[in-house]
């Protein structure tokens, strides 16, 4: 038996991406550059979306698109309190402050019918989390906004392979962020890319995320010879490297057959684990296509004898690493000692960040590896049944 940890959300990354990222080194072009645009277009392509503008983090797109869209000091964002920090944060640095409305029980994602009664005069925006890969009820979702004028933003970290009633995930909102962290679908290590088919916001995007200074300055080092740049705003230092993008040109590539590895995984995950003291994943409905980002199961404590944290140092005992998707965003302290909120606000998402854990799903993983984790779950409740 292979007794070696298993790190959750270890990346596939092959010899292509590396053969590329050597290239970008030995070229001595090593930040913003070609392989950049390279990227760009070939995302553009993939997602149907006008504009894609990569970044350095989808935090970084988030922040730009709030910007971009005129959000500021006292303003108000409803977005779902089942998310990273990361979502709230970028809110509260543009100027403006998160509302959270709670989420649905069987989509994780936030519950449409709780909007408009956030809705204020001071609501100037709608940031969706497509949740593990789900889409959130986008239909819902535009049709609200249409009727209050407010932006829709959407937080796709988890979401570069969700189709929603047709249409891709990057074509739906006003502004779509993804996110290349090293632990997503598509992994560039940091990284994260915005789509719009606003000419004017992404004209913005490129000028923002590279000081303020005109949106081609990286070719001012060019074999065309020198250029000068103006500075036009006061920007931000948010770009992408052409190391990044090398990986992300391959990694693109390979995606949709990513997908179908993850897809078995999930399969094998739901053929086993499904009759367990555990919640498992609801289906997708046929009209959408699930990233399969995370397998979260929802530990019934009462049944299993153990809490949610206990079962996953049990799993960390037996060398398979886990994560918590998430520790809801209203009960952490800043949040509650700045914002007010307070445990009881989001009932929903209160009983998901208690009970979740995310078990391991990467394409990396050999059906060994797999057979490991469900070995690894099993053992831990039959232990505990005895």
């Amino acid at each position: 038996m292979n007794n070696d940890f298993l790190v959750f959300g270890s990346p596939a990354i092959g010899d292509e991406e590396i053969d590329e990222v050597v290239d970008s080194l030995r070229s001595g072009w090593l930040g913003t550059g070609p392989k950049v645009a390279r990227f760009e277009e070939m995302f553009k392509e993939y997602t149907g979306a006008k504009h894609a503008v990569a970044m350095n983090s989808c935090t970084a797109g988030l922040h730009l698109a709030l910007i971009a869209a005129g959000i500021g000091t006292g303003d108000e964002v409803i977005t779902s309190p089942m998310t990273f920090a990361a979502t709230g944060n970028v809110i509260l640095h543009s100027g403006a402050s998160p509302v959270f409305v709670d989420i649905e029980r069987e989509t994780m994602n936030m519950a449409p019918g709780l909007i408009e009664e956030k809705i204020t005069p001071r609501t100037k925006a709608i940031l969706p989390v497509h949740f593990a890969g789900r889409p959130c009820d986008m239909e819902s979702i535009m049709e609200i906004a249409k009727r209050h004028d407010l932006t829709v933003i959407e937080d796709a970290a988890h979401a570069v392979e969700t189709r929603y009633h047709g249409k891709k995930i990057g074509t739906i909102g006003d502004i779509t962020s993804f996110s290349f962290y090293v632990n997503k679908n598509l992994c560039t290590g940091e990284g994260g890319m915005l789509t719009t088919d606003n000419d004017e916001w992404a004209d913005a995007f490129r000028i923002m995320r590279l000081h303020g200074i005109s949106k081609d300055a990286w070719k001012r080092y060019s074999k065309d010879g020198f250029k000068h740049y103006e500075v036009l705003i006061p920007g931000f230092k948010y770009n992408m490297m052409d190391i990044q993008a090398a990986m992300g040109i391959h990694q693109l590539s390979k995606v949709e057959r990513f997908l179908k590895r993850r897809n078995e995984i999930w399969e094998h995950y739901d053929r086993h684990l499904s009759a367990l003291p555990f919640i498992t994943p609801s289906p997708q409905e046929n009209s959408t296509r699930h990233a399969r980002h995370l397998y979260t199961l929802l530990v019934k404590a009462d049944e299993l004898k153990m809490t949610r944290n206990e079962f996953q140092e049990r799993l960390y005992q037996q060398n398979i690493g886990t994560g918590i998707h998430f520790y809801a965003l209203h009960l952490h302290h800043y949040y509650q000692k700045s914002l007010g909120y307070k445990r009881g606000d989001f009932p929903v998402a209160e009983d998901i960040s208690d009970t979740t854990i995310s078990l391991p799903l990467s394409p990396k993983l050999s059906d060994e590896d797999v057979g490991r984790v469900i070995d690894a779950v099993n053992r831990i409740v039959g232990q505990e049944r005895q």
